[in-house]
């Protein structure tokens, strides 16, 4: 089991927890755990490799990732909680959906995918190749632009400063072990089994990282799962429409359509 830094806030009976993408800590979520902190407990936490948790070396795999999950959820004797992920997280949080059911009250998968495809896997090995030769600091600024839709940008500076220095706070075994994770994802064709509360939810402006139609497709795999899109938002949807990601995420956690 690896050290994983990780915050509780908030309070009652039942849990939220967070899972995060590549390069993201934590503080990707401080603006949903605020708002769900006064009727739930509220688990964010960093994978490995990411923000103040261990670093392995070696490539990591999902299931060490959803592993890591589990093991924190363990050491915490939180029996069951909603699951909500985004991007590499999100992909997380489905496949740990697949294998332990019984542990989640509801599944939010959001702007993320089930499997690699061949496309999609040649920018991931790229991006893989710059780390390995130079570090993390080539890929800051593709990666940030990569994430949010070109009026968001131009109009919101100090929010891509924080990104930035969010994605530099990523180790490089971190960012190398979870994108080897990344490229072996396969569980689409396990969705089926997931018997749970579960709404996938995409950013309408998100082009590449977990499109509004791919995302609809996932959702069909789960029995009575549904789709949203949340308007003028990409890829970071929480970051770029916080009120109208709160939104989605509160109706589907409080119960409300």
């Amino acid at each position: 089991m690896i050290a994983t830094n990780y915050r509780v806030s908030g309070g009652g009976e039942r849990w939220v927890t967070f899972v995060t993408g590549i390069a993201n800590d934590l503080t990707l979520w401080d603006v949903q755990a605020a708002a769900l902190e006064g009727d739930f407990q509220v688990l964010c936490y960093d994978l490995r490799g990411h923000g103040g948790s261990e670093a392995p070396a070696g490539e990591y795999t999902i299931e060490m990732l959803a592993n890591d999950l589990r093991d924190l959820l363990d050491s915490l004797s939180v029996r069951n909680t909603y699951l909500v992920g985004l991007g590499l997280g999100g992909a997380i949080a489905q496949a740990f959906a697949v294998e332990h059911p019984d542990r989640l009250l509801g599944l939010m998968p959001c702007c993320c995918r089930a499997r690699m495809v061949p496309e999609f896997a040649a920018m991931w090995h790229k991006l893989r190749e710059t780390v390995q030769q130079k570090g993390l600091e080539p890929i800051v600024e593709p990666t940030v632009q990569r994430w949010f839709s070109e009026d968001f940008k131009a109009a919101n500076p100090e929010v891509l400063e924080k990104v930035r220095a969010m994605i530099r706070g990523t180790t490089r075994e971190g960012y190398l072990g979870v994108t080897a994770a990344f490229l072996g994802l396969n569980v689409e064709d396990k969705l089926s089994r997931i018997g749970i509360p579960t709404l996938y939810v995409s950013g309408a402006e998100d082009k590449l990282g977990g499109p509004p139609d791919l995302m609809k497709s996932l959702s069909e795999k789960v029995k009575g799962a549904r789709h949203v899109s949340v308007p003028n938002a990409a890829h970071i949807a929480n970051i770029q429409n916080p009120a109208g990601f709160n939104a989605v995420l509160e109706g589907f956690v409080r119960g409300r359509k």
